[in-house]
């Protein structure tokens, strides 16, 4: 049974041996290009931009051609009236109409686009942060692991050689079999810890390829990410302000274009093709008409001021979320501050700490094989010296963690 872990334990480190390292940029690429909903985005800005070239279309001149054909017969003098229907009509026309001073509405809906884009591209700035943040976040746990499993390997290398000097020893009478029997305890002990390791990092690993769209099972280590802090901007020129100033510049659009639609509007209309009764020479009757119709908005029951009171409620609403987010972003950046002076303090604490755990360690290693320690002793010592450690080892990936989070706020526009 003995055999069978450590035969495991070979595959396991000859997998990730031959398979290539692959570092944290490596997994934010390809969670990017990888990503539906960053491409979705894309085509949404590109549908935009198809929206401003049929825009700017509608408002230039519009020509349709238009048949109409109507028969109304009279028999025995029963019928319509021959007054009103003419007894029958052809038509089959080009028409053509352009709206005269729709420059100014044309322009304000050209801007509710390029303002609709800007939100969609900070929309998208703002998803590809979520997804950055998931990603190095998963990345961290899973380089956590790996560092554990790593570490624990080792630790068990060690302990095997130690088992083996251990074993002699209690053969020549030096040691108990009672103390080589508690000595192989915590030997198996490690071995299911380091199994256990195992399949949490692959868990974890596993979970990093789902969250990037990588189909890959080869196991590999993850090197350090080595995260550092960015530059803290200004709170103005973070990506999620921006999106306050983006919906500000919406309700503005939206608002003048309550104004232009109370415009009089101009439109220019000609046709031209045959239009008869049939009645008297119809191949006479082609020929051309032209006109210009007005149409000017005089009450509809003040539901121009309603509108422009609906925007300014909604204007209200939009200062207050950006208020409260103000106070909760410094909040926030000195909350996690805080957390990541305090975990930087418990690692150099706990390095001071191994320091002395790997001496005493050590010293019970040269005492074991004159036989001149207590095997419960030895086995305190290793046991501190994993505790010291693991406690580095988690402190490291909460501060990545930390550093993650604030990096996360601190995206500029």
């Amino acid at each position: 049974m003995k055999q069978k872990g450590i035969l495991l334990i070979l595959i396991f480190f000859s997998l990730h041996a031959f398979a290539q390292e692959k570092n944290l940029h490596y997994y934010l690429d390809q969670g990017k290009q990888n990503s539906p909903l960053l491409k979705d985005y894309q085509n949404q800005i590109r549908a935009a931009q198809i929206d401003s070239l049929r825009l700017r279309a509608a408002y230039g001149p519009q020509v349709n051609g238009v048949s109409n054909s109507t028969y109304a017969p009279a028999v025995r003098g029963w019928g319509y009236d021959n007054a009103i229907t003419n007894g029958a009509q052809v038509s089959a026309l080009v028409t053509a109409t352009k709206e005269l001073n729709g420059k100014k509405n044309l322009n304000n809906q050209l801007a509710g686009i390029a303002i609709q884009n800007q939100g969609t591209r900070n929309t998208a700035r703002i998803s590809e942060q979520d997804l950055r943040k998931n990603i190095i976040a998963q990345y961290i746990t899973a380089y956590g692991d790996w560092e554990q499993y790593n570490f624990n390997s080792k630790v068990l290398t060690l302990l095997k050689d130690e088992e083996v000097i251990l074993k002699q020893l209690t053969k020549t009478g030096t040691y108990k079999q009672i103390d080589y029997l508690t000595f192989l305890v915590t030997l198996q002990q490690q071995g299911l810890l380091l199994k256990q390791l195992q399949t949490t990092y692959q868990n974890n690993f596993a979970q990093l390829n789902y969250l990037c769209g990588i189909a890959d099972t080869a196991l590999t280590p993850l090197p350090d990410p080595a995260l550092l802090m960015d530059h803290l901007p200004y709170l103005e020129n973070t990506i999620f302000f921006h999106q306050f100033e983006i919906d500000s510049l919406q309700l503005s659009n939206s608002d003048a274009q309550i104004n232009l639609a109370y415009r009089p509007k101009v439109n220019l209309y000609t046709d031209g093709g045959f239009n008869s009764t049939l009645a008297l020479d119809p191949y006479k009757n082609f020929g051309v008409s032209a006109g210009v119709s007005l149409s000017i908005p005089i009450y509809d029951g003040k539901q121009r001021k309603m509108q422009h009171n609906k925007i300014a409620i909604s204007e209200q609403t939009r200062k207050n979320y950006q208020e409260f987010y103000s106070r909760q972003y410094y909040q926030q950046i000195q909350q996690l501050s805080q957390q990541l002076q305090s975990t930087q303090q418990l690692i150099e604490q706990a390095n001071t700490q191994i320091t002395y755990a790997d001496g005493l360690m050590q010293a019970n290693r040269q005492l074991l094989v004159h036989g001149d320690v207590r095997i419960a002793d030895y086995v305190i010592a290793i046991n501190n010296y994993l505790n010291a450690k693991n406690i580095i080892t988690q402190n490291i990936v909460n501060k990545y963690q930390l550093i993650n989070q604030i990096n996360y706020w601190n995206s500029a526009n």
